[in-house]
């Protein structure tokens, strides 16, 4: 339907939709509430916004760059974004929008013009965003406003059932994949990513593909954070710890490349949607009381699943991760 798998046809990016299916089942079977009305809610209105910096980091992965920054600057568009809830939501989400777009728009220049490597060029960015959110904050949470129409965004549901927070992410899924299968830019950031010397010799316009990668990766953080300060009810200057990490892992499950070249944007949904199954469960393990695992745990456990894809993508022997045909691969613009 829609043609979103037409080119998810090798183990690669079927098999992550396999182990979603098998890790639902499993859980279905397990919990009782797994499968309700309020747990499908709340799991997806939370996972939006690592859905949502997954796909962003997505496009740049593909491009064979990387983007540290979207963490900090979920925290920052989200401390904006409390600032500017009293104006409502017209106000708030543009106003955290535009802060994570400026902040790719930064790591763009730095990238493109100042000739920094992509991992020292966000790293720098990881740090001033952070920063940047605490001291705008005071080092503290920062309220919104309750009384205006900016926190319905966060805690109402489209027709009673669909959060808000879902209708973004889909919304911005639908965009990246018509982008990357049906647009000259997609064929672009895949080029560019393939070889990006050779890019150059074919005429592709390398920096400009390259800015709009890292103000779209910006931008689905400055999204995250709207989301994330509207549906708490406040601007958190220091939430966004290692979610770069999570948004990588969700990548590289998904069958992109760390080198570049190719990718998926259906595999990398299904990615991010694994990695919070895995968390879910953890939490209805930990509610049953057979296991009892900390929040710290969640970063271990982060680490742990990159550290596993991150192998087996490297491992060129085997298949799971290789390149066959029909898998979106750098082609002429």
């Amino acid at each position: 339907m829609f043609g979103f798998f037409d080119r998810s046809r090798d183990l690669r990016t079927e098999g992550v939709w396999i182990a979603v299916i098998i890790v639902v089942l499993f859980a279905s079977l397990r919990y009782d509430n797994f499968l309700s009305l309020y747990n499908v809610q709340t799991f997806f209105a939370y996972n939006s916004m690592f859905i949502l910096i997954a796909l962003g980091m997505a496009l740049v992965i593909m491009t064979g760059g990387i983007d540290l920054s979207v963490g900090s600057v979920v925290a920052l568009s989200s401390v904006v974004a409390a600032y500017a809830s009293p104006y409502g939501i017209q106000v708030a989400l543009p106003a955290g929008l535009l802060t994570g777009m400026a902040a790719g728009a930064i790591n763009a220049f730095v990238i493109t013009r100042m000739r920094i490597v992509p991992f020292i060029a966000t790293l720098a960015m990881m740090l001033g965003a952070r920063g940047m959110a605490l001291v705008l904050a005071d080092n503290k949470s920062v309220s919104v406003d309750w009384t205006s129409n900016f926190t319905k965004f966060g805690l109402t549901r489209v027709f009673g059932v669909i959060p808000w927070a879902v209708i973004i992410a889909a919304i911005v899924f639908i965009a990246f994949w018509v982008i990357l299968e049906k647009t000259t830019l997609g064929r672009r950031i895949l080029t560019i990513g393939g070889n990006p010397e050779a890019a150059k010799l074919m005429g592709v316009p390398v920096n400009r593909t390259l800015a709009i990668t890292y103000v779209l990766s910006g931008g689905c953080a400055g999204l995250a954070g709207v989301i994330l300060a509207s549906g708490f009810g406040a601007g958190q200057p220091l939430e966004g710890l290692g979610w770069e990490l999570s948004a990588i892992a969700s990548v590289v499950v998904g069958g992109t490349l760390l080198t570049g070249g190719v990718g998926s944007i259906p595999a990398t949904l299904a990615g991010a949607v694994l990695l919070g199954l895995i968390f879910n469960i953890l939490n209805f393990e930990n509610g049953q009381g057979q296991i009892s695992l900390s929040a710290y745990w969640q970063s271990v456990i982060r680490g742990a699943f990159l550290l596993i894809v991150v192998v087996l993508q490297s491992n060129k022997g085997g298949s799971l991760f290789r390149r066959k045909a029909g898998q979106p691969t750098a082609e002429k613009p």
